[in-house]
């Protein structure tokens, strides 16, 4: 599938796999997609904004309070999205929209999207394997959420297991598939 013409929207949370998102968004505007990018207040910490917005060609959303560009962004950037990515989605995140919690802007975006919901977990092993995680990915899975990932490998902290994010090539990918058809549809 080509990604030309597509819209997309990429949530950015604050885990250390956030670098690997600019490289996702590289990806998806190289295959002809717009990529609109929100980011946590701790995304920022850890991947400036600003090469979002060089990858993207587009300003990056940071917060619900102050977006110059709309007084409803969390509802607003995504009426032209076809599917909203968060990458990563860290333990937090998933916990928020299991919970229907909203506090940020990729929380509340996440409640108001109407379209498919890509989720590419990123966190500890130990922080994956705990049942309140696994009980809030079932949940989600149960509410129509995609998931791509965790994957098996060596992680920030040093520790070998579950909990890597996915490589940008394979979120790409389950990104087409959604959009074609081609992923089986979570219940909903």
């Amino acid at each position: 599938m080509t990604l030309k013409g597509t819209e997309i929207l990429v949530g950015v949370t604050g885990g250390i796999a956030a670098f690997k998102a600019a490289a996702l968004v590289s990806r998806l505007t190289a295959a002809g997609a717009g990529v609109s990018v929100m980011m946590t207040e701790a995304a920022a910490k850890l991947v400036s904004p600003q090469t979002f917005y060089a990858l993207s060609g587009r300003p990056v959303r940071l917060s619900l309070w102050t977006d110059p560009q709309s007084a409803h962004p969390h509802i607003t950037t995504g009426k032209e999205a076809q599917i909203f990515c968060v990458a990563p989605a860290t333990a937090d995140v998933m916990a928020k929209a299991a919970a229907g919690i909203a506090d940020d802007l990729v929380s509340t975006t996440v409640l108001a999207f109407d379209g498919p919901i890509l989720l590419a977990p990123a966190m500890n092993r130990v922080m994956w394997s705990i049942p309140a995680t696994q009980r809030n990915a079932a949940q989600l899975k149960k509410d129509g959420f995609y998931f791509v990932g965790p994957e098996i490998g060596r992680l920030s902290c040093g520790d070998e297991g579950i909990g890597r994010m996915a490589e940008p090539e394979a979120i790409q990918r389950a990104i087409e598939d959604i959009l074609t058809g081609a992923a089986p549809k979570p219940a909903r």
